[in-house]
């Protein structure tokens, strides 16, 4: 079994943003009720094709903590009324946000939507309060354009993992 391969990108500055403003009908809502039940259906939902396994067994506190904390921003891309795809931002410590989910669901994917719904989490991201770099990571699991979709966007690699795969 091979290797993963974990990527860690940032960006340390808003006017680094390679944006993609072309929506194609996707509409974007920021989630003002939380609910972590919602959040944990987004997980499932877009993140079953990419192998997101590590939140499958945590309980529902754990979810409720995490999903409900203050600083966990959650937004839903919808096409004709359908969720498309999301993403949450959680504010850190020194000016950080991490993009911690970010994805769309399968039908949505090859649509010209991930470069728009990216810039909107980045400038999402860059909007909160004493922003100083806004970072995300992925890994060799995910979609094959998902790095190169961080990299158009303007994120930079900083540092690379590398993890047994276990199953």
């Amino acid at each position: 079994m091979a290797d993963i391969s974990i990527f860690n990108l940032e960006m340390t500055n808003p006017n680094q943003l390679q944006a993609k403003q072309q929506a194609n009908g996707l509409s974007l809502v920021k989630v003002n009720i939380k609910q972590y039940q919602f959040n944990r259906f987004l997980y499932q939902f877009v993140g079953a094709a990419w192998e997101w396994t590590d939140k499958l067994t945590w309980t529902d506190s754990q979810w409720q903590a995490y999903s409900e904390a203050d600083n966990l921003h959650l937004y839903v891309a919808y096409v004709d009324g359908s969720p498309a795809g999301y993403f949450e931002l959680q504010q850190q410590n020194d000016g950080n946000v991490e993009i911690m989910y970010f994805g769309l669901a399968g039908r949505f994917i090859g649509q010209g939507f991930g470069g728009y719904l990216l810039t909107k989490a980045i400038e999402h991201a860059w909007a909160l309060p004493d922003t100083q770099r806004v970072w995300v990571h992925t890994c060799s699991l995910d979609h094959p354009s998902a790095l190169q979709n961080y990299q158009a966007r303007g994120f930079t690699l900083f540092r690379t993992d590398i993890e047994p795969q276990t199953t």
